[in-house]
Order: C-alpha cells, then sequence, then structure tokens
C-alpha cells in the first residue's frame, strides 16, 4: 500500500509523472531541464494553472495535438500560451496552431529562453498565462 510519499512498502518508491501544484516562478533553465520553487526537473515541462508538469516531449517533432492535450485540457483557464521550442524558435505544425486556435488559446511561439523570461514577466503581472517549454542542454 502507497502512502502519501510515494513509498509502496517492500516494493520501493512509486514512479509519478513530475507535478508541482501552484504558480511558481521558473529560477533557471538549461542542462536538458528547469529550476524553480528550490527544486529542479529533468525534461521538458508544462506550467499550467494546475501547476508545474513533467512533458513527455523532446524535440519539436514530438509536438502534436496529443502533446498538448493536458494544456487544452485547462484552455479555459488561461488566456496566453507561450511554447518555447528549444535553443531556435521553430514554427508549430499548422494543423497543432488551428488546434490551438480553435480551442480559444492564443499561443506565442519563440526560443525556449525568450518564453521562460517572457513568463516570468507576465506571471509577475498576474496574467492568466501557461507555458509549454521544451528542455535545453
Amino acid at each position: 500500500m502507497s502512502d502519501q510519499r510515494g513509498w509502496s512498502g517492500p516494493r520501493g518508491i512509486v514512479v509519478r509523472d513530475a507535478h508541482f501544484p501552484g504558480r511558481p516562478r521558473l529560477d533557471a533553465y538549461g542542462n536538458g531541464g528547469f529550476r524553480f520553487a528550490e527544486m529542479s526537473h529533468r525534461g521538458s515541462i508544462l506550467c499550467l494553472p494546475s501547476g508545474v508538469h513533467g512533458w513527455k516531449v523532446a524535440t519539436v517533432a514530438d509536438l502534436d495535438a496529443a502533446a498538448f492535450a493536458p494544456v487544452l485540457a485547462e484552455a479555459a483557464d488561461f488566456e496566453i500560451l507561450l511554447v518555447g521550442t528549444g535553443p531556435t524558435l521553430v514554427p508549430l505544425p499548422p494543423a497543432l496552431m488551428m488546434d490551438l486556435r480553435a480551442a480559444g488559446l492564443r499561443a506565442e511561439v519563440m526560443a525556449t529562453g525568450s518564453a521562460v523570461r517572457t513568463y516570468n514577466v507576465l506571471l509577475a503581472e498576474e496574467r492568466a498565462v501557461a507555458a509549454a517549454l521544451l528542455a535545453v542542454d
């Protein structure tokens, strides 16, 4: 039986998808991950109204409607979606942009570093913002 810390008795630790409740400022990015709330996460992340979630995408080629399903599920709770596409800006596929627009989202696509900085500014202004950020090395 598991307790709230993720332990499951003799079997060891139960591995769960990474999640941090709340909307923390992003302190750093690079080396394949992100730092926030005195924690670090290796890999890509989604910063949504429900919290920061690990995101199982690694490259722009992984960005499709299925990858954005968690974003679309919370679309009513934010106005601006920042998409960080790695070290450089890479346009999203037109079909994905249409899916996001159909959900009422305005997606701003930029390099991950720019998206992190913009996210922090908008968060400080208490704007309804979310971010989908590919990790960079």
